[in-house]
């Protein structure tokens, strides 16, 4: 088992800070949940890593697939397009950064190809939802190939005409239980985008991850981002492995990246 952790392959997010606190990246083989408030980059994060995950071994990555399931119809193609140039380009720099010639790798590699590798779900109900995870192990099964799973948003469906709330934690928890075997079985990163709600407490509202606190045991990790003034932050929150931390992102023309601020003191030092 401890040699199973060692060899476990991350996935980037393409901010060095943001893999830093992750211990290198989003883990294969575990579910990480990632809540925010509307606006603060969620869904850039599930399209840079479905672009991410290609990443060819000779470059760090995992060379895998992606599975895209998108509830709220916010998977726009064009970003994707666009943070998939962002990639090769990534790559191609580090080829002349180290002046390698990798055979067969990104010079060969087109937006047009990324995109492909991404097999996209669109989801317009809750049974949909269910169903569709239902079929994932036969998917999977068809397409090793595919090392993440992202789910955008896990929630969408379940905050709307539900009565029954003890209905809608058993689904839920048995879509849970569901994702986290996919992650198990196939050696795969499973990533659920979840939306914000309210909460009372001690006297006073606060912002909380939605589906309430049983939801919370249901996920291996919690990232929860945030402004900080007007800077995105990403803060680790719940992690068997690694310890609570907090670190910088920003989202630009090219994705994912370090936060303006993180670069400036890179520069000074």
């Amino acid at each position: 088992m401890l040699h199973e952790e060692e060899a476990c392959k991350r996935i980037t997010t393409s901010c060095s800070d943001l893999d830093d606190i992750l211990g290198g990246g989003i883990s294969c083989k575990e579910v990480t949940e990632i809540g925010g408030v509307p606006g603060i980059g969620k869904t850039q994060i599930g399209i840079q890593l479905a672009i991410n995950v290609q990443i060819p071994v000779g470059y760090g990555g995992v060379e895998g697939k992606a599975v895209y399931i998108d509830t709220e119809g916010s998977f726009m193609v064009e970003r994707a397009s666009q943070i998939a140039e962002a990639c090769i380009k990534d790559m191609q720099e580090y080829d002349h950064f180290l002046r390698k010639d990798l055979p067969g790798c990104q010079a060969k590699l087109t937006s047009n190809d990324f995109l492909a590798n991404i097999n996209y779900f669109r989801i317009c109900s809750y049974t949909e939802q269910i169903a569709v995870i239902n079929y994932l192990d036969k998917f999977i099964s068809e397409h090793p190939d595919v090392k993440v799973v992202i789910v955008d948003s896990i929630t969408f469906h379940f905050r709307q005409d539900f009565e029954d709330m003890a209905l809608r934690t058993r689904l839920l928890g048995g879509m849970a239980l569901k994702l986290m075997k996919l992650a198990k079985k196939f050696s795969l990163a499973v990533i659920l985008l979840n939306q914000v709600t309210t909460k009372y407490s001690g006297g006073s509202f606060h912002l909380t991850l939605a589906l309430g606190d049983s939801w919370s045991h249901a996920c291996t990790n919690r990232i929860i981002l945030y402004w900080n003034g007007n800077e995105r932050c990403a803060h680790l929150d719940k992690s068997p492995s690694l310890r609570s931390a907090s670190a910088p992102y920003s989202v630009t023309g090219e994705g994912i990246r370090n936060s303006a601020s993180s670069c400036k003191r890179a520069r000074i030092t």
